[in-house]
Formats: C-alpha cells, structure tokens, sequence
C-alpha cells in the first residue's frame, strides 16, 4: 500500500496535466482559431468538436483524475501522508470547481449547439453564434485557470512527497 500512495499520485498528475493541456489547448488555439472563421464553419466545427471528445481516451483522463485525486487523499489521510495532504485536497476543490463549470456551463451550451441543429439549415447563424461563443469561450478561460492550478497543486504535492522521504517516496 505503501507504495501505491507514489503511484497514484503520479498518476493523478499526469490525467489531471492531460485534462489541464486539453483545456488551455481550447484557450490557446481552438478557439481563437475559430474565432476568425464564418458563422457556419464556427458552428459546424464546434459541434463535430463536441461529438469527437466524447471517446474513452478523453473520458479516461477526465474522469479519472478525478478519481485518482480522492484516491490520492485517502492514501494520504494517515500520519506520515499529511504532508502532501493539504495539496491534493487543493487539487482536488479546484477540479471539482472546473467539473462544476463544465458540468453547470459549458455542456449546457454545448448542448444547445447541438440542438441548433444541422447548420446548413440554420436560418440565423450569427444568432445561434452569439449565444455560444462569448459565454464559453469565458468560462473555459475559468475552468482552464482552476484546473492548471489544480495540476500545479498535485505538482507541488510530488514535490513534498518527494521531500518528506516518505517510505514509498520517488
């Protein structure tokens, strides 16, 4: 047991850096990118976008970083854990705040893009355009913030479990 508190928070830094890598991808070049096309490639793009992720890798890491990062904390709930406790536990708020927005925003208007329907026979577009992309665009700004800092947390949390010499340290 000793050394799978080592392994799963190795663990938890690696799906959580992927899910944080995902997200600041979208901020960095996804959507700036298609902040400069039309109104139907913007909306064509976005919803076959929003069918793609839905796979196992991307459910793999999104889910569970999640799981390994209460893993994580119940690992290091005894004595010689507490150390790194208060670092996963940090992780683990800012990811959930991330899973809440995502959850609470982003799929809803993910959701409602896709029930604009087939964009070749939108009437508006620029409408449908309008409602979707400031709001997400904002609020994946803010869920890229919460779960960069939550990968850092679980970073730092490596750190001190490599520090403290714990017995099952790197």
């Amino acid at each position: 047991m000793l050394m799978f508190r080592g392994v799963a928070l190795v663990a938890t830094a690696i799906t959580m850096g992927l899910v944080a890598g995902l997200f600041y991808a979208y901020t960095c070049s996804v959507m700036p990118g298609l902040a400069r096309t039309d109104d139907r490639t913007f909306v064509s793009a976005m919803q076959r976008i929003n069918v793609a992720i839905l796979n196992g890798w991307f459910a793999a890491c999104f889910g569970g970083a999640l799981v390994l990062t209460v893993l994580s904390v119940i690992l290091h709930l005894q004595t010689d854990g507490r150390p790194v406790l208060p670092w996963i536990v940090a992780a683990l708020v800012l990811y959930v705040v991330m899973l809440v927005i995502t959850m609470g925003i982003n799929v809803p208007l993910n959701n409602a893009l896709d029930a604009a329907g087939d964009p070749d026979r939108v009437a508006d577009l620029a409408a449908v355009r309008e409602r979707f992309e400031a709001a997400w665009v904002r609020w994946n700004l803010i869920r890229t913030l919460a779960c960069v800092a939550a990968f850092g947390c679980v970073t730092w949390a490596l750190v001190v479990y490599g520090r403290t010499g714990l017995p099952d340290g790197p």
